[in-house]
């Protein structure tokens, strides 16, 4: 299960950025086709925030669809694989260009006291 540890890195990246802020909210960007499994990211979240600066945050996980673009013909077409064939040309020539990444969108913080 490697959602542990990129939740890991997710809450040592988010607890870094915090500058001893209290984090409220965080969100997450997910690619369809990024191998990641945001109910798994989202327990793995859950499990981990307890007695760490992130205690009682709330974790929001937009999905991004997977596109692809072909190289031969130009036509861009939405992929639920990291594969595909263009359904303009048939070539097996695409390259993805959306839901492939995990980013860390935003988080919400409120100062400490």
């Amino acid at each position: 299960m490697h959602e542990l540890s990129i939740t890991q890195t997710i809450i040592d990246t988010v607890i870094e950025a915090a500058q001893g802020a209290s984090v409220r909210r965080i969100t997450l960007e997910i690619g369809e086709l990024s191998a990641i499994l945001p109910d798994s990211i989202q327990f793995c979240f859950d499990a981990c925030i307890p007695n760490t600066p992130l205690a009682g945050a709330e974790l929001d996980i937009k999905t991004i669809p997977g596109r692809g673009r072909c190289r031969t013909c130009g036509h861009e077409m939405p992929l639920d694989m990291p594969y595909g064939i263009c359904d303009q040309c048939d070539s097996l020539a695409i390259d993805i260009v959306a839901g492939q990444g995990l980013v860390i969108l935003s988080m919400e913080t409120v100062p400490c006291a």
